[in-house]
């Protein structure tokens, strides 16, 4: 199978936001990245979540504290095949063959092709592209030549994975309660303590970790920022080890441990008091790669029920026949590629708020942070109710080990935990409101899209402008509510939001994607925004064939 050209939606994506020289290079790589995914990618993936996952190796035969982690050889091949093909590199150096640099936007087409086939592994690439864009723009050129080449190779010379580590025991989300200790020996630090869920353990080169120097404040602002490689030059690892492995539900590929640092090196990355900062901003970076995450999740959950449903029959049909079975599949194809539309629409900005190559506003920093929260929000919970789809289309084959379905169940949950769960997202939504008035600008962009629309989408536009009406209603009342009641509602408001953002998408995508993307719009909008209880229209039904992209029986059934 390949994952690439079974989803001409991505296609349609990439061409509204790569040029045709770029897009020409990119649709033959992806192609042949989408083909590897749909294969070898995926064989190890089964691999290394049922047999071969990652290993403690505590100490050597002389009893000495080693903490090495072992990996098998498949899921080594395709951290090769993955980074060679420049899924971080491309994005910080030049493509040899274009002569030009990569962006984002090709990097997380890359990830949402792999997440389809090992999800688990794109939590490593995540980490890699974090400690890449830490290191570009805040180190030091002595630091950044230090490590930046290794972690952006792209065959070149050894590869360092990246990690960022954040959590410690007494502190979760709550990153201003850390302890880990940095003490100053003349030009680098000693660090001391320990990091609870440390996430590419023992498998990167180096890892970005926040730490609170000697005498520092209290609280986030007494956090600093430090590059830490995982070995030093002789190879032994750097006055560290290993407690622990965590033993998780999903995402088994990563490795993820209870890290102690007993005075390990580290060198400290840009001014001292911004590490919070800094370490938020690849929060950022993280956040919209959770979302590529979850919508690869949702893809290939919606291509396994899909695949199913044209071969398996039952009552003398095909499940594919059965109305409801058609319904189920219809929306799920309009919110996969409407979501996928949405999460690829904020990339343009993303990459001109985080590569600060111009000048950019404090209003579309502002819009930056509130769109990746509310699509990573938004996609994570998708990705579990596509698995869940998934399962139940396959009946009892979904909960069985030997199909795909169970490992994207169990690989999704994590998405909505990873990098805030809804509920510290949805603060972050409030704080953006309190302190920036994100809202109005919120929605005075999507009545402006709105107004760009056709004047004959009137019926369409009207759903959407009574959403925003219950936005601005809702932002009024709670104008001058406590704060306690503003965080129990922060959640709705960002729903409402996200409803709206998604909406607009599905018909920016409708004016030029022609038919097929006008009833994907009007399935997103009735079931975002609620429909009939009657449904003579059947949409689903009706244009079944075409929203499953199988045009030649479209006249037939109708």
């Amino acid at each position: 199978m390949n994952f690439f050209r079974e989803d001409p939606n991505l296609a349609f994506v990439l061409r509204q936001y790569l040029d045709e020289d770029f897009y020409t290079w990119a649709e033959k790589e992806l192609d042949e990245f989408g083909q590897l995914c749909g294969t070898d990618i995926d064989r190890r993936a089964v691999h290394t979540d049922r047999e071969g996952q990652p290993r403690l190796i505590k100490y050597d035969k002389l009893g000495n504290d080693i903490s090495e982690i072992w990996v098998n050889e498949g899921y080594r091949q395709t951290v090769a095949d993955t980074y060679n093909r420049g899924i971080v590199g491309y994005i910080h150096k030049e493509i040899p063959t274009l002569g030009r640099r990569g962006n984002y936007v090709y990097s997380y087409a890359q990830g949402y092709l792999l997440s389809q086939a090992e999800a688990g592994f794109y939590c490593p690439v995540t980490l890699t592209m974090a400690t890449a864009y830490l290191l570009e723009q805040y180190a030091d050129e002595a630091v950044k030549q230090k490590f930046l080449p290794h972690v952006i190779s792209t065959g070149e010379r050894e590869l360092y994975e990246g990690a960022t580590f954040l959590t410690e025991r007494q502190g979760g989300s709550d990153v201003g309660a850390n302890e880990v200790k940095a003490v100053q020996q003349g030009d680098v630090y000693k660090l001391y303590g320990e990091k609870y869920f440390a996430s590419n353990a023992g498998t990167c080169g180096v890892a970005m970790v926040l730490a609170r120097r000697e005498g520092g404040p209290d609280g986030s602002k007494g956090l600093s920022l430090f590059a830490v490689p995982w070995r030093k030059e002789d190879g032994s690892v750097n006055h560290l080890q290993i407690r622990r492995l965590k033993d998780k539900l999903g995402v088994r590929a990563v490795p993820s441990a209870e890290v102690v640092f007993e005075g390990a090196d580290a060198y400290l990355v840009g001014a001292p008091s911004k590490g919070f900062y800094y370490m938020m901003e690849a929060l950022n970076l993280s956040r919209v790669c959770n979302a590529v995450a979850s919508i690869g999740i949702m893809r290939r959950a919606f291509l396994e029920a899909k695949n199913y449903a044209y071969q398996r029959s039952a009552f003398g049909k095909q499940l594919a026949d059965f109305p409801m079975v058609q319904e189920t599949l219809a929306n799920m194809a309009a919110t996969q590629e409407v979501e996928t539309s949405a999460v690829f629409s904020i990339m343009p900005l993303f990459e001109r708020v985080m590569m600060q190559r111009q000048q950019v506003s404090e209003e579309e920093i502002a819009m930056n942070r509130l769109l990746i929260a509310l699509l990573k929000a938004e996609t994570a919970e998708q990705a579990i109710h596509f698995s869940h789809e998934a399962i139940e289309m396959h009946g009892g084959n979904g909960y069985i080990e030997d199909f795909v379905t169970p490992r994207l169940l169990r690989d999704a949950q994590v998405l909505t935990v990873w990098e805030g769960t809804a509920n510290i997202l949805g603060l972050e939504v409030l704080r953006l409101i309190r302190k920036y008035r994100v809202h109005e600008s919120f929605t005075a962009y999507i009545r402006k899209e709105l107004n760009a629309l056709p004047k004959e989408w009137k019926e369409r536009k009207e759903i959407v402008l009574q959403g925003l009406s219950q936005l601005e209603e809702m932002m009024t009342g709670l104008a001058t509510q406590t704060y306690e009641v503003q965080t129990y509602h922060c959640k709705k408001v960002a729903r409402l939001m996200v409803k709206l953002y998604e909406s607009v998408i599905a018909l920016k995508d409708a004016v030029i994607g022609g038919k097929r993307k006008e009833i994907i719009a009007d399935l997103y909008l009735r079931k975002a925004w609620g429909h009939e209880v009657i449904d003579l229209e059947m949409l689903p039904v009706r244009h079944f064939d075409l929203l499953m992209n199988k045009e030649a029986k479209v006249e037939a059934r109708l």
